[in-house]
């Protein structure tokens, strides 16, 4: 964590991601004191970014910025809520499958390509067919096309430690299986998982806005991005500015993401090069 926090400020990028995701949560959190997302006003239906509303109104009046902000919160909580179900199903399926390889390699391996090879937005759009409209649904639904993601992450990391000489030493000295994945590989394992987290983060947001805005994702009159950019596309001559800046703030958030996941990497990168030299010098004839 130390050289990740030493390494951002080189990234500028990630540094205003970073800045702009935090103005964004705080905001999120601290949205039912600032505004109201459902106040109607049909006299002011339609209008331009204003003094009063700084993003114009909608349709029924509805104060724009306060939607986005409250939308902020609808899609930050689905994509936290997304990423820990996927993290949850898929990282002991990449410590399994990777740790101890055979038929369980074989039979896990098998069930994240059947995953993979269903495109995510079908997937999820049949699972909310199943289960109805509504957030927790989304949410499930974004989390399970991220399974396969983490699981082959992490299985890839896993192969790559599991014939590493601290992790023979462990199983050398009686240490258990589950002391050896756990306490062992599992730590040393969490540098592509954090850029996977980032990188799902990012997909479970466009996933939701995506859903949104195709009538299937969390039901009105819960604000949403993708449900604005919906209904903002039937009023785009007469009020430009409905979709365009929903649109504007999520296409933010997801080049933040990007921003971020990309520094990390980087960084991550540096550091196993930095860490692996001495080993390689020591080992040379």
């Amino acid at each position: 964590m130390k050289r990740i926090l030493n390494g951002l400020p080189r990234h500028k990028g990630a540094c205003l991601g970073i800045a702009f995701l935090g103005v964004l949560a705080l905001a999120a959190c601290f949205a039912g004191l600032l505004v109201d997302p459902l106040a109607q006003d049909l006299a002011s239906a339609l209008e331009g970014p204003s003094a009063e509303h700084w993003f114009g109104t909608d349709e029924l009046g509805r104060d724009i910025l306060a939607r986005v902000i409250y939308g902020a919160r609808t899609s930050l909580l689905t994509a936290a809520g997304a990423v820990a179900i996927a993290a949850a199903l898929g990282i002991p399926i990449g410590l399994i499958a990777g740790y101890f390889g055979g038929w369980r390699d074989t039979v896990l391996m098998r069930f994240v390509d059947v995953l993979l090879a269903l495109p995510g937005i079908l997937f999820a759009m049949a699972l909310i067919a199943v289960l109805g409209r509504s957030q927790a649904t989304a949410l499930v639904a974004v989390g399970l096309t991220g399974i396969p993601g983490f699981a082959r992450v992490t299985r890839a990391e896993t192969l790559a430690l599991r014939t590493r000489e601290f992790v023979l030493a462990v199983e050398a000295f009686g240490g258990s299986s589950t002391y050896s994945i756990f306490r062992t590989v599992l730590p040393n394992a969490w540098s592509p998982i954090l850029v996977q987290t980032v990188v799902l983060a990012a997909v479970a947001i466009l996933l939701e806005a995506a859903l949104a805005f195709l009538g299937v994702g969390i039901p009105p009159p819960t604000p949403s991005w993708g449900e604005m950019l919906r209904t903002g596309k039937t009023y785009l001559y007469d009020s430009p500015s409905y979709a365009v800046l929903p649109g504007l703030v999520l296409t933010l958030t997801i080049l933040s993401l990007d921003a971020i996941g990309r520094a990390l990497a980087s960084i991550l990168r540096e550091s196993e090069g930095l860490h692996d030299a001495p080993l390689a010098e020591a080992g040379a004839p």
